[in-house]
């Protein structure tokens, strides 16, 4: 614990009318004994090296920034203790308005400089109760395994042995390059994107074979993968037996297969031979078997989303007559969520079916004409230009329609096309349709890593993204919610060639990344860098489980006994596992419950509700939240200055002993601030925010049973750039808590 702190305001960045001199000198007065050094600076930027002086010459072993926000100006040096700091501008005094909503002029009111004490005194307790963390640093091993030896897969192989790692690439068929072995020319892989090239498969798989560093395993798959980042252990089944390989991260490359047929049944897939997809046509033109010369490439799917939700419809009318058995329903929901592929896929269609219609306009000396109708057109980035040049392709017909009907007239079939770019309907006659495919990833089908985890070998809750292992695509690519595993490919998303080059060298970067920060002891994405990891005092652990059943991240395994074992490579800092611990028996040396009780214990609330308003506490997730309150004061969207806002690293890390700490304390109310969450969920944790509505259920029991109105605790979503609807949130729960009334803990 931080024992000897120095205090530094920063004038510069505080402004607002603060008496910042009196301020400092409350610093002095209240807590003497903890910090020999209160000083006000003109400016912190440039005292870097007084600073420092101060830290040598008084031994101290923390440091108090006041000024802006830490996520604005955090000191562009590196001090070697403990450093916080206290945003007395963005969510101070840029963000203060008057109860009343008054202007402010003159002197700061008295509610500012009380508000600006209070995070001044949360400031300081804050490092009196946190502790430098101890290293968790390993060997870290530079072997990279890349599962998948496709398109994706190769170049990620390639990439990782430049940068002096070794590579294992696991590839289950008998031969290397995927899916790409079916197509000798790819849409356009580099300048100027205005043509199909070839994809020189052949010299990718000599580059990858021909490296020394780079062992590869055909017919293999994956058997097993335990241990952490930096020192996994991956055990692969080969045609030769299991082998074994000490592993520090991968990157996870296994693509995709088509949706299944029966999805487009109602389009003649899978029922007539003249009806094919285009990963099957891709395959017929790479084996000289296309002899058909007129051909409809049909971009739209709606006559088979309308058959399936027919069928739902059916179902669900039949399901209230009479129940229906649940593998029934299982199969009608899988049939809805099913076809969503085919729209993932609608690029990766797009820019194929031009491609292959470009192909055959060039193979054959008699004439073709090839038919491509869309419903929506979706044309990645730079590829416009190959899409532009299509359009004046001879041969090639491009019209938006909606197809209506596709049907055999006995030696050829009918499309039928309404709302056409023509102005008007018709019926087209050709000789073969294609149809898009949908992607599938390979893990919305197996499962293809094995993990030797405690919470299974699968990827968990893949249903949330259809299958696809990427699971933050905003924010973090190619994570997936197994710390160490990177997906890149189409198993990731549905992506071009070129894409899948770019999305094979990023992954491979994080892999890199990932094993560095294990030999360093820091975390990885999203909070880089972070030294901390959880701590258990296993004596008072009573092997409840709900540590290790909620940590998003499968980081905590357990023995015979229910009892945690950490892995802290595997960690990602949010504390989600300390939020869920009824016994606070996990902690963090720079994050814990004492901490942010005894930050909570600080803010000075009045015994007299009417005339010195409600104290409202908001613990606001670092991720979305704060930003987000940050951006409003510096816009000065003000909210009502009975708030006191403490950072959470995530609501997962929210333990209901905070929000009892603040009933008791006399707060009036306590509002949760963090991501959206559900099925479209920002959360940078995956499920924090969900968790932590979960546990508010539970808090508002507890509420009930001591006669606290549950109302008085609540949680809300924001994303990060909805900073000019936050103080809105923020001041419509502060009406409500007003018209409740005080807390009846208040004054106790």
């Amino acid at each position: 614990m931080a024992s000897k702190i120095g205090v530094y305001f920063d004038v510069q960045n505080i402004g607002g009318g603060l008496d910042v001199e009196a301020l400092a000198e409350q610093v002095r007065s209240k807590w003497s004994d903890l910090t020999p050094v209160v000083k006000v600076l003109p400016m912190l930027s440039v005292a870097e090296d007084e600073v420092r002086a101060d830290i040598e010459a008084n031994g101290l072993d923390g440091v108090l920034f006041c000024g802006a926000s830490p996520r604005d100006e955090a000191a562009p040096w590196q001090l070697p203790v403990q450093v916080e700091h206290v945003n007395l501008r963005e969510q101070c005094v840029l963000a203060y308005k008057n109860p009343d909503g008054s202007a402010v002029s003159g002197a700061a009111p008295a509610l500012l400089t009380q508000m600006a004490t209070d995070y001044m005194n949360m400031g300081v307790v804050k490092l009196q109760k946190s502790n430098m963390p101890e290293s968790a640093a390993i060997e870290g091993i530079k072997r990279i395994l890349v599962i998948g030896g496709g398109w994706t897969g190769l170049t990620a192989a390639q990439e990782a042995a430049k940068t002096g790692y070794e590579v294992i690439l696991v590839e289950k068929a008998d031969k290397l390059g995927g899916a790409v072995n079916n197509m000798p020319m790819g849409s356009p892989l580099q300048a100027p994107w205005e043509d199909r090239q070839p994809t020189n498969l052949a010299e990718k798989i000599a580059a990858v074979t021909g490296n020394s560093s780079i062992t590869v395993l055909l017919n293999s798959h994956m058997a097993k993968l335990e241990g952490q980042p930096g020192e996994f252990k991956a055990t692969v089944a080969t045609a030769n037996g299991e082998q074994t390989f000490d592993i520090g991260s991968v990157v996870l490359a296994t693509g995709w297969v088509p949706l299944a047929e029966k999805y487009l049944e109602s389009m003649g897939l899978g029922v007539n031979p003249k009806v094919v997809h285009a990963a099957q046509f891709a395959k017929m033109l790479g084996e000289g078997k296309v002899d058909a010369r007129r051909i409809a490439f049909v971009l739209d799917t709606t006559i088979a989303e309308e058959a399936l939700q027919k069928a739902a419809d059916e179902a669900a009318a039949a399901e209230a007559e009479a129940p229906a058995e649940e593998e029934e329903k299982g199969f009608v929901k899988e049939n809805l969520e099913s076809i969503k592929h085919l729209r993932y896929s609608n690029a990766v269609n797009s820019v194929g079916m031009l491609r292959m219609a470009n192909i055959i306009c060039d193979k054959t000396d008699d004439a073709v004409q090839a038919f491509v109708l869309y419903k929506d057109m979706t044309i990645p980035g730079i590829l416009e230009r190959f899409y532009k040049k299509m359009q004046d392709r001879l041969g090639l017909m491009m019209t938006k329609a909606d197809v209506t009907d596709i049907r055999d007239a006995g030696n050829h079939m009918v499309v039928s096309c309404k709302n056409t770019l023509l102005g008007m309907d018709f019926d087209l006659d050709v000789d073969l349709v294609v149809l898009p495919t949908g992607v599938v990833p390979t893990t919305a089908k197996d499962v293809v890593v094995e993990f030797d985890y405690r919470q299974g070998p699968d990827f968990p809750d893949l249903q949330l993204f259809d299958g696809f292992a990427d699971s933050n695509y905003i924010c973090f690519p190619y994570e997936t919610r197994r710390t160490g595993v990177y997906a890149a490919g189409c198993v990731r998303q549905p992506q071009t060639l070129d894409a899948c080059e770019e999305d094979a060298r990023g992954a491979v970067l994080k892999a890199i990344q990932c094993v560095e920060a294990a030999s360093h002891g820091v975390a990885v994405h999203p909070r880089s860098g972070d030294n901390s990891y959880p701590v258990f005092n296993f004596v008072r652990c009573t092997q409840c489980k709900r540590c290790t059943e909620e940590c998003p991240f499968g980081a905590l395994d357990d023995d015979e006994k229910g009892t945690p074992k950490p892995n802290p490579a595997r960690c990602r800092r949010c504390g989600t596992c300390f939020g869920a611990c009824p016994e606070r028996v996990i902690s963090f040396a720079n994050y814990n419950i004492d901490q942010i009780g005894s930050m909570i214990r600080e803010v000075v609330v009045p015994k007299d509700f009417k005339k010195e308003g409600p104290r409202i506490l908001i613990l606001a997730c670092e991720n979305d939240a704060y930003p987000a309150l940050d951006m409003a004061g510096m816009r000065r969207k003000a909210w009502s200055p009975y708030c006191r806002i403490i950072p959470v690293r995530c609501l997962g890390s929210v333990n209901a002993i905070w929000v009892s700490d603040a009933m008791s304390k006399g707060f009036d109310g306590v509002l949760l601030l963090g991501c959206k969450y559900g099925e479209d969920y920002q959360c940078h944790f995956i499920k924090g925010s969900e968790i932590c509505n979960r546990r508010k259920e539970n808090i508002a029991e507890t509420l009930n049973r001591l006669g606290v109105q549950p109302e008085r605790v609540d949680q809300l979503e924001v994303a990060i750039d909805e900073y000019d609807k936050v103080p809105d949130m923020i001041d419509e729960f502060v009406a409500r808590i007003v018209e409740l009334g005080p807390n009846p803990f208040k004054g106790m």
